[in-house]
């Protein structure tokens, strides 16, 4: 969700409650474009981050600190001239603007009191910390914008503050039923969009909440709505300003597949309930939110040499199994040169000399058949042509057959290691994945390196009857999963036919429940290269009927008895066990 104005709302009302009397202890600018100021109030020091990165701008109460230069730049230096033990009177959001302001009260050099104000501009690339005069005149900011980078507005030392009107959106805050039929109504478009374009403040996420709030499509066009669709939308937008008037914000966490996809400061209608983890505060939601997608994003980039050794070895064998069956597709011709030989070995006194071919009786199939000839070779000499022919390629046949298996084989181990490292969370689960690189030989290890020991362990969810299941995150945790953790009445689940996780279902002595069968096949099919698609094929068997044939790569097994189920990976309704 972008951290609109409705969010921004949430953050003053937390800000001002958290803040407001606190004096400013420390200021530093531990980024070009951010801010860290210390403040102490009467419930304890808290630390507020202002950031103005044009990628991620932010404003969020924090516990953790940052090492600032030993340099402060000049900005940072002439807020703590200013602001240094200056006491916070008032923080606002003018409108539902991304704005926040704080009213900081203070002694100048002549000892008397007086105010500043600091504005903090949440607005993507343009995104910026304003320290203006109480009247309104620029001091300085920590983004210089003259004239030449912006025509609407410059932001320089000397200048008014203004908010620049960018849009014709009006102010939700102000507005009523009239306002809203004209603005939202008057437009032909979808009525999501038609929504946020025409009030400040509001995102496309939002505007999406609003539609499913009052029962309709978001997607669906202004001109499609009935009258009682615009009543419900209309009531639906004025319940949400309430709140908003109100400050009764519950900020959220949106997870899809226990990964964080969205937050919002308000319960979602169109979202699972079980999906949705509320937060004590916004500041705390923040902090969390973009914690869990930068461990993800790390460990993307952490894991780009392993993708980069996987990928390479895999398109290089792809490009050699494509050449073998391109050979062996030619050696489908074979028979028909032994046929050729036996057939001028018997019948070849008929060829005259110089002949380019004879027809002859097949007595394979009954039918006459017509063998092309060398015109300078004899009848029997391109009989011991056509043997040669077929010889050849039956050697080669024989040779391809066992080749393309053996490559078949390595491209299907490799692509599960792919998949290992699509669902890969930490850094342990890297180590083993390389481990098993080490142990197939697309990595060296270094002279005496001992072999690793892990920490890495298998996801463990809990089903809704309380079963315990074990997914694991790669192909040797599979093998000890499945050979050395499971027990021979356990519930083994695998993906048909394509790269997954094994996944085993403690299930003793006891009959289980239709349920968690289910639950263990969403599993199978998340964790599988087929988690994109709206069905998956599972097969399940008891642990027991699970074999590993000798000398097989890791993770490679078989199985000849087991049932199969057609499933959904959607695993939003299952809890995952922290490890």
């Amino acid at each position: 969700m972008a951290f609109d104005g409705i969010t921004i709302a949430c953050l003053t009302k937390e800000l001002k409650n958290e803040l407001s009397g606190g004096r400013i202890y420390k200021i530093a600018q531990p980024e070009p474009d951010e801010l860290l100021i210390t403040i102490k109030t009467t419930g304890g020091q808290k630390r507020l981050v202002l950031s103005a990165s044009p990628s991620l701008p932010l404003a969020y109460l924090t516990d953790s600190n940052k090492p600032s230069p030993l340099t402060a730049p000049g900005f940072c230096m002439l807020l703590r001239k200013h602001l240094q033990n200056g006491r916070i009177v008032d923080i606002s959001q003018p409108g539902l603007e991304r704005i926040l302001e704080f009213t900081i009260e203070h002694l100048d050099e002549l000892g008397d009191l007086c105010r500043k104000r600091l504005i903090v501009e949440l607005m993507g690339k343009h995104s910026n910390i304003i320290f203006c005069t109480k009247e309104g005149k620029i001091i300085d900011s920590i983004k210089h914008i003259s004239s030449a980078v912006s025509s609407l507005r410059e932001v320089l030392p000397g200048r008014e503050y203004f908010i620049p009107q960018t849009t014709d959106k009006a102010d939700p805050l102000t507005t009523d039923k009239e306002e809203f039929f004209s603005l939202v109504y008057g437009r032909n478009m979808e009525v999501y969009k038609s929504l946020y374009t025409s009030y400040t403040g509001l995102s496309p996420f939002m505007a999406h909440q609003l539609c499913a709030k009052a029962g309709g499509s978001c997607d669906l066009s202004v001109s499609a709505l009935t009258e009682e669709d615009k009543e419900n939308l209309y009531r639906a937008f004025a319940d949400l300003i309430d709140h908003l008037k109100k400050g009764a914000f519950t900020p959220v966490i949106l997870y899809e597949n226990n990964r964080p996809v969205e937050y919002s400061v308000f319960p979602p209608v169109s979202w699972p309930r079980e999906a949705v983890r509320e937060c004590t505060s916004l500041s705390l939601l923040l902090s969390q939110y973009y914690r869990e997608k930068e461990t993800i994003t790390r460990i993307r980039q952490k894991s780009v040499d392993l993708r980069k050794i996987v990928q390479t070895a895999l398109e290089r064998n792809v490009k050699k199994y494509d050449l073998q069956l391109k050979q062996m597709k030619d050696t489908e011709k074979r028979e028909t040169y032994k046929v050729y030989g036996e057939l001028l070995t018997a019948y070849g006194y008929g060829a005259a000399p110089g002949d380019r071919s004879i027809t002859v009786n097949n007595y394979y199939t009954g039918e006459d058949l017509t063998i092309p000839l060398d015109p300078e070779l004899s009848a029997i000499d391109n009989a011991k042509k056509y043997f040669e022919r077929y010889n050849k390629l039956k050697r080669t046949y024989e040779a391809l057959s066992t080749l393309t298996l053996q490559v078949k084989k390595e491209i299907d181990h490799l692509e599960t290691i792919s998949a290992a490292l699509d669902i890969a969370r930490k850094e342990e689960d890297l180590s083993q994945i390389k481990e098993e690189l080490t142990q197939t030989g697309y990595i060296r290890r270094k002279g005496n390196q001992k072999k690793p020991k892990f920490t890495s362990k298998p996801f463990h969810y809990l089903s809704s009857d309380g079963y315990h299941i074990y997914v694991g995150k790669n192909n040797l945790q599979n093998e000890e999963l499945t050979f050395q953790f499971a027990s021979g009445n356990d519930w083994w689940f695998h993906a048909k036919g394509m790269p997954g996780s094994h996944v085993i279902v403690k299930s003793g002595t006891e009959e289980m429940p239709d349920r968690v069968f289910e639950e263990a096949g969403r599993l199978a099919a998340f964790y599988s290269k087929g988690r994109d698609q709206e069905k998956v094929e599972i097969d399940y068997t008891l642990k027991k009927n699970v074999k590993k044939p000798s000398g097989s790569k890791p993770g490679f097994v078989v199985y000849y008895t087991n049932y199969s189920l057609m499933i959904d990976p959607d695993i939003s309704g299952l809890t995952e066990v922290s490890e």
